[in-house]
């Protein structure tokens, strides 16, 4: 899916994504940052990263037809494609789910 445009919420904490489809998804800096493409894959799982909650976006750059550079404020930037926010999108709830067991199972927080 092709991507409209993009809102970013500072207040709440969040970038809407809309796509051509008009489908528009509300996606929290933190879920954003915690699945980074670039992420390191360590025995088959991914890389899982902690204490992110309050983190920020900074700056969204278009990389022509790669997608969009996010760049947060804690200097982690990551190109994330058309094809990986619909993704993000369609699978945010399972993810959130996930991670937050993840969290729970390693004795980290998201603070």
């Amino acid at each position: 899916m092709k991507i409209n445009r993009f809102v970013l919420n500072d207040t709440k904490k969040f970038l809407l994504v809309e796509f051509i489809n008009s489908n528009s998804y509300q996606l929290p800096y933190e879920y954003l940052r915690v699945n980074s493409p670039n992420l390191k894959k360590v025995k088959g799982t991914k890389e899982l990263v902690t204490h992110k909650k309050q983190v920020m976006l900074s700056v969204i750059e278009c990389v022509a037809k790669h997608g969009y550079r996010l760049i947060f404020d804690d200097s982690h930037s990551s190109i994330y494609s058309h094809d990986y926010f619909a993704q993000l999108a369609l699978e945010q709830e399972q993810r959130w789910q996930d991670y937050l067991t993840q969290l729970q199972h390693s004795g980290h927080s998201r603070e």
